[in-house]
């Protein structure tokens, strides 16, 4: 019989890629890491890791213990959230993480309605991409997180997460009041070819978006300024150094200085919350609930 504890490193060390952050992750030392996967690989009678460069790669072993591993802890997972639903009080640690511009827009609201209704809830929040955030929420660092998808780059959540859609906006082109396009209603990528860019960092859904939408009409985005707040971005654009992709949410408070016209193709952004499959728990259900309260009073 595998331990949970051993399934528990090897889940963190193949999110993570190294066993120095599932240790992180999982706030145990490195060398405790290392000996419960030891132990797991004399259990199995498998190798189950193998260096990479300065990490740590699953074996063929690895792969298939790890898949099974993963359905075996979203099962307990299931078991916990069936027990606490005996309970009627909501309670105890909630942790979330999230996209700025989404955070920022309904997540003030919601919080304050959950813990207004629910006093003894402990919620914490940090902000980051899905990129970073969507290993944390399956090693159980996070309990939920407020992410996006692009219309023309639809995020791939790894197996094991569940999803609800909160709300779908508008993408457009924020331009300097002065800009020769600021005043049309609908602007082409292509016509943008020689300008300035600000996004986010490489790698992330808002820059792969851009990048996709532009290179989809034959140019190569002129990416100058990477910048995660799009509050930052405005500013740049307000300034005349650049122009962006922003998102409805990300448009207030909007400068002076700035214009949002539409942009041809058509994008679109969804915002979604995400959480571990089998993990839909009363503190879940009640923050999915809080959330879209506040989508409708945007």
């Amino acid at each position: 019989m595998f331990s949970v504890d051993r399934l528990r490193a090897l889940v963190a060390v193949a999110a993570h890629g190294s066993i120095a952050r599932a240790a992180r992750a999982l706030h145990v030392t490195p060398s405790g890491v290392s000996q419960q996967l030891a132990k797991l690989e004399r259990e199995s009678g498998h190798r189950l890791l193998e260096p990479d460069g300065r990490s740590v790669r699953l074996t063929h072993a690895g792969r298939v213990l790890t898949e099974h591993a993963d359905r075996v802890l979203g099962q307990l997972t299931a078991a916990e959230t069936d027990l606490a639903d005996l309970h009627e009080e909501i309670l105890g640690p909630l942790r979330l993480g999230g996209v700025g511009s989404a955070l920022r827009t309904l997540l003030p609201g919601a919080l304050a309605d959950l813990t207004r209704e629910h006093p003894r809830l402990a919620p914490t929040v940090c902000d980051g991409e899905a990129i970073d955030m969507l290993p944390l929420l399956l090693a159980g660092d996070l309990d939920l997180l407020v992410i996006e998808s692009w219309s023309n780059r639809p995020i791939a959540l790894p197996a094991g997460v569940a999803f609800e859609t909160l709300v779908r906006e508008h993408v457009r082109v924020a331009l300097a009041a002065g800009h020769p396009l600021a005043g049309r209603d609908t602007v082409d990528l292509a016509e943008l070819a020689d300008e300035m860019w600000a996004s986010c960092a490489p790698g992330t859904e808002p820059r792969e978006a851009l990048v996709q939408a532009v290179r989809g009409r034959g140019t190569e985005p002129r990416i100058r300024y990477t910048v995660a707040e799009y509050t930052t971005q405005l500013a740049l654009v307000e300034a005349g150094l650049t122009t962006a992709l922003v998102p409805a949410m990300a448009e207030r408070p909007a400068p002076d200085g700035v214009r949002f016209v539409a942009c041809e193709p058509a994008l679109e952004r969804e915002v979604l919350a995400a959480w571990r499959g089998g993990s839909r728990s009363p503190i879940i259900r009640a923050c999915l609930a809080a959330l879209a309260r506040h989508v409708l009073s945007c």
